[in-house]
C-alpha cells in the first residue's frame, strides 16, 4: 500500500516537509522493492538510504527545535529515538532472514502508520509553535 503526500500534513516548515515527502517516496520505494520481488539487495539498499534519511532528517528536525527552544523537544525527540530503534530491529530482521512476507507487512505498516501519525500530531505540533 503506497503513502500519498496530502496538504493536511504540512506543517508549513518548508524543509520539513520536503523532507517528509521526500520520506514518504521513499518508503514508497522500498514497498514496491519488496512487492516486486526485487530481491535482497534491492530492498537492502533502500532500507539503508531510508535509515540514513531518517536520521539526517530527525537531526534537523531536533537542531530547529533546540534553536526555537521548542517546549515539546524532550518528547518529540523521545518519539524519534524510539523510531530509529524499531527501524534498526526491522533492518536486523531483513539482514538475517531477507524480505519475507510477515517482515514486509510488519514494516510497512509500522512506517506508514508511524509517519502519518508522527507528521498529523508531533510535527504539526511543532510547525504551529514556530508559526506563533
Amino acid at each position: 500500500m503506497a503513502i500519498k503526500w496530502t496538504e493536511d500534513l504540512s506543517t508549513g516548515i518548508e524543509t520539513i516537509d520536503e523532507q517528509h515527502k521526500e520520506l514518504f517516496k521513499r518508503v514508497n520505494d522500498l514497498m514496491e522493492a519488496c512487492t516486486k520481488g526485487k530481491g535482497k539487495q534491492e530492498v537492502e539498499k533502500v532500507i539503508g538510504f531510508l535509515g540514513d534519511y531518517v536520521v539526517m532528517h530527525f537531526g534537523e528536525e531536533e537542531k530547529i527545535m533546540k534553536a526555537e527552544s521548542y517546549p515539546g523537544y524532550d518528547g518529540h525527540k523521545n518519539q524519534h529515538e524510539i523510531f530509529i530503534k524499531k527501524f534498526e530491529e526491522f533492518k536486523g530482521k531483513l539482514e538475517q532472514t531477507g524480505p519475507t512476507v510477515d517482515l514486509v507487512v510488519k514494516m510497512n505498516g509500522f512506517l506508514v502508520d508511524w509517519l502519518i501519525n508522527h507528521i498529523k500530531k508531533t510535527d504539526r505540533a511543532l510547525g504551529d509553535y514556530l508559526k506563533k
